[in-house]
């Protein structure tokens, strides 16, 4: 079983945080091997305590577990660039969002910020375990709605594949070259008071 090289050796937040958030990357190298129920119930119960607009918790995850009938039914979705890591994934996961209310049936303007902040949470929570938890759109939009049913007042968001850390040298040349921790932009980079003046 791999090990997630520790972020906070070679990122420095300019503002003291709390270090999850610098534990939280995207790493690629899995090792094939599953979670536990546990685990998993784990992940979706961080997921739950996000909040969202009136309270309508509008996220939705499906979920595959490798080695299962479904698990090729998730893999076909993602582009053949992410089918070549992903494949050693736990659980390959789809997020979709409910673009009404389900109080009134009124557009819902803020289903996708509220996904995200649920899939956060969840990314969060999978730092935590030290488990790997990369977010990813490259994959097929129109088949992931088409194959899995999903009804038209939902949106399909994004694709995450969860997994225990692998060996880096598993990956391809060049996906094995961008697995580290990355830095961020300075704050005066995208925080303006007042109008914007980017």
């Amino acid at each position: 079983m791999g090990t997630l090289p520790d972020p906070t050796k070679s990122r420095t937040p300019d503002h003291p945080i709390e270090s999850i958030f610098i534990r939280r990357w995207s790493p690629r190298a899995m090792n094939g091997q599953p979670i536990t129920a546990d685990e998993r119930m784990r992940l979706f119960e961080a997921a739950r305590w996000a909040p969202s607009t009136f309270n309508e918790q509008e996220w939705r995850f499906l979920f595959a577990l490798r080695d299962t009938p479904t698990w090729q039914t998730f893999m076909g979705l993602l582009m053949e660039a992410n089918q070549t890591w992903c494949k050693n994934a736990a659980m390959l996961v789809v997020v979709l969002s409910h673009k009404v209310f389900t109080r009134n049936g009124n557009p819902n303007p803020v289903h996708t910020f509220d996904a995200g902040a649920a899939f956060e949470n969840l990314a969060l929570q999978g730092a935590a375990m030290g488990l790997v938890v990369h977010g990813m759109a490259g994959f097929d939009y129109d088949r992931a709605r088409k194959e899995l049913n999903v009804p038209d007042d939902y949106s399909v968001e994004a694709m995450i594949a969860i997994g225990r850390p692998g060996d880096p040298d598993t990956l391809p040349a060049p996906l094995r070259e961008r697995e580290t921790p990355t830095g961020r932009k300075a704050i005066a980079e995208f925080v303006r008071e007042g109008a914007f003046s980017f």
